[in-house]
């Protein structure tokens, strides 16, 4: 049994290690929300109950802190350069990476979000935050054309934008900064580890999660049902809204599909991980 055990906490280590580096590299990537990911990898909800009540949630949580702590540094930092030479290359299958990964998620998503049932409010409350995410960044991406110059305060709102990311599931933070000018500076700052860059995006990323998680976590706690068809909706409107339509060639068509079965795959175990865990008793 003691064996077993062990075996489980390795796998689920190793399983955590690799959430946290996709929910850090998801907060990179354009148009992909690391909240999102977090939910998908059923990490939210355990983060949201260490911000809101730590001494609660903290005893029974600990486990997760070193791998998926350790996993988000190494994607949202040491990723930052590899995305930034990946998106240089081809910001097209990239992306379809991680469009394969959140698909690969939607079914065990769907199950969660009915699980304490589905009524008229959590149908509309898909329907209309799926609108609103859709059109929202349809607008940004497309319609305004405003850059600004890059400084301590803009990199302060970088900050927390990507916080707002992992509080807020679908709030894709890098679409609305390269609809500034502002993802290619802080990325670059991020590669090559800035200390302006750093020191301003980490305390407003730090301060949002703070001031927003409470809020965020008692609707979740009062309307379940409603909170959580409301993040398929988005997940689904930010999804569709960052797939690639334009390609160079042959060559990245194949590569993006190539990419894209790849991510679904990769879910799909980590999927099967969980299951196998829930069958010889968890951790």
């Amino acid at each position: 049994m003691r064996r077993k055990r062990d075996q489980n906490f390795g796998i689920r280590w190793l399983r955590d290690l690799l959430c946290g580096v996709l929910i850090g590299a998801g907060a990179i990537l354009p148009g992909v929300s690391g909240g999102v990911l977090a939910v998908v990898f059923d990490i939210y909800r355990p983060f949201m109950e260490v911000l809101t009540h730590p001494r609660e949630a903290i005893p029974k949580y600990w486990r997760w802190f070193l791998p998926i702590g350790l996993g988000g540094a190494i994607g949202f930092l040491g990723f930052a350069k590899g995305i930034a030479a990946a998106i240089d290359v081809s910001s097209t299958v990239t992306t379809w990476l991680f469009i394969g990964l959140i698909v690969g998620t939607v079914p065990s998503l769907f199950r969660e979000a009915g699980k304490e049932g589905r009524s008229l409010g959590s149908w509309i409350s898909m329907a209309v935050c799926a609108a609103a995410i859709f059109f929202s960044l349809f607008y940004v991406g497309k319609v305004i054309c405003v850059t600004v110059e890059p400084n301590f305060w803009w990199y302060n709102f970088c900050g927390a934008l990507w916080g707002m990311s992992l509080v807020i599931p679908g709030m894709t933070s890098s679409s609305v900064m390269m609809a500034l000018g502002l993802y290619q500076p802080m990325l670059e700052g991020l590669a090559r580890l800035d200390f302006l860059v750093l020191s301003a995006c980490l305390p407003g990323m730090v301060l949002t999660i703070l001031l927003l998680a409470r809020l965020v976590s008692w609707f979740f706690r009062k309307h379940y049902s409603i909170a959580f068809h409301g993040i398929f909706g988005i997940v689904l409107a930010s999804t569709l809204v960052i797939i690639p339509t334009s390609y160079v060639g042959a060559w990245e068509i194949v590569l993006s599909a190539v990419c894209c079965i790849g991510g679904f795959l990769l879910a799909f175990f980590m999927a099967r991980l969980d299951k196998r865990i829930q069958e010889n008793g968890g951790v």
